[in-house]
C-alpha cells in the first residue's frame, strides 16, 4: 500500500515536471527559428498620429520591406477603433490575415498577424497602436544562444485562492515602450516562498483583445537585475475548474523586451516587488543590453 502511494505521487508530481521541460523546449526552439520569434523582430513603426500607415518596396511607405517579394505599394494600414482596417494596394499585391488567406481587398480585422511572404507583421493596438515588423531572415538569429532556466523546483508551484480586489481598481502600469498602458486589479494571490508569506497582486490589462480571463502576475524578486532580467518577470495564473489557480514559478518568463527593444512590455507594479528570491523560471540569457 504504501509503495502503491508512493507511485501515485511520484505520478502526479511527474506531470508538472513533464510540462515544464516540454514548455522550455519548445519555447527554445521557437526562439532559435521561427519566423514571429523575438530575434526575428526587425523594426517596430508606430501610429503615432497618422491614421494610416502604407507597406512595400518603394521608398515612400511608411514601412519599406526590400527583398521579399512585395509590390512597390502593398498594403495599406488604419486603426479603427480597437480594429484594424488592412487593404492591398498595388494590383496583384496579396497577404494572409491570421490564419486565413483572403483575396479580398480590405478586410476589417483583430488578428494579431499579416503574413506578407517572407516578412510578417503584427498589428499591436495596446491603447497605442503601432506595428512589430517580422523577417524569417532576421540577421538575428545569428545571436541565438539558448535560454538559461533555474532548475525545475515543485516547491515554487502554488495551488491558491484569487482573493478579489472588491473594487476591481483600475490604475496605470508602466510600460517599457510607450505612456503607461490601463489594466486593473482583480486581486491577490497569496502563499508562502519558505517560511517567508508573500502576496502578489494580480492584473488584467485593458486592451483590445484581453478576455476576462487574461490575468497575469508581473513581479520583481531579489533575483531581478542579477540572476533574472533586470525589468521583472511575468507568470500566467492557471484557472481551476474548482475556482482555484496553478500559480507555478516554474513557468514564469522575461518580457519580450528581453530579447528586442521592438516590443512593449509592462514593468512590474510596486506591489509586486517581492522580498523573496524566486529561484524558478527563467533566468537572465543577457539578449539585450
Amino acid at each position: 500500500m504504501i509503495q502503491l502511494l508512493l507511485s501515485l505521487a511520484l505520478a502526479a508530481a511527474a506531470s508538472p515536471l513533464d510540462d515544464i521541460n516540454k514548455d522550455r523546449a519548445d519555447t527554445k526552439k521557437w526562439l532559435k527559428s521561427d519566423p514571429t520569434s523575438y530575434l526575428a523582430a526587425v523594426n517596430r513603426v508606430s501610429f503615432g498620429d497618422k491614421p494610416a500607415l502604407t507597406v512595400g518596396e518603394a521608398d515612400d511607405n511608411d514601412i519599406v520591406l526590400k527583398g521579399g517579394g512585395l509590390k512597390a505599394h502593398h498594403l495599406r494600414l488604419v486603426v479603427e477603433g480597437e480594429k484594424f482596417s488592412v487593404t492591398a494596394l498595388d494590383a496583384d499585391a496579396t497577404f494572409t490575415a491570421g490564419k486565413d488567406t483572403t483575396s479580398v481587398r480590405t478586410v476589417k480585422t483583430a488578428a494579431a498577424k499579416i503574413a506578407l511572404g517572407r516578412y510578417s507583421l503584427r498589428l499591436s493596438h495596446q491603447g497605442y497602436p503601432a506595428v512589430i515588423v517580422f523577417d524569417a531572415k532576421s540577421p538575428r538569429f545569428k545571436e541565438y544562444k539558448g535560454i538559461e532556466y533555474f532548475k525545475p523546483d515543485l516547491k515554487y508551484r502554488f495551488i491558491v485562492k484569487l482573493v478579489p480586489d472588491p473594487a476591481a481598481e483600475k490604475l496605470a502600469i508602466q510600460s517599457s515602450n510607450s505612456a503607461d498602458r490601463k489594466a486593473e486589479r482583480v486581486g491577490w494571490f497569496d502563499f508562502t516562498v519558505g517560511t517567508v508569506p508573500v502576496r502578489v497582486a494580480a492584473h488584467r490589462l485593458l486592451e483590445p483583445g484581453s478576455g476576462p480571463d487574461d490575468i497575469s502576475v508581473f513581479f520583481r524578486d531579489l533575483t531581478t537585475g542579477k540572476e533574472s532580467y533586470k525589468v521583472g518577470r511575468y507568470v500566467g495564473p492557471v484557472k481551476q475548474k474548482d475556482g482555484t489557480y496553478v500559480l507555478d514559478f516554474n513557468m514564469n518568463y522575461s518580457p519580450a523586451c528581453a530579447y528586442s527593444n521592438f516590443y512593449n512590455c509592462p514593468i512590474p507594479p510596486k506591489e509586486n516587488n517581492l522580498k523573496v528570491a524566486i529561484r524558478a523560471g527563467e533566468k537572465d540569457s543577457h539578449y539585450s543590453h
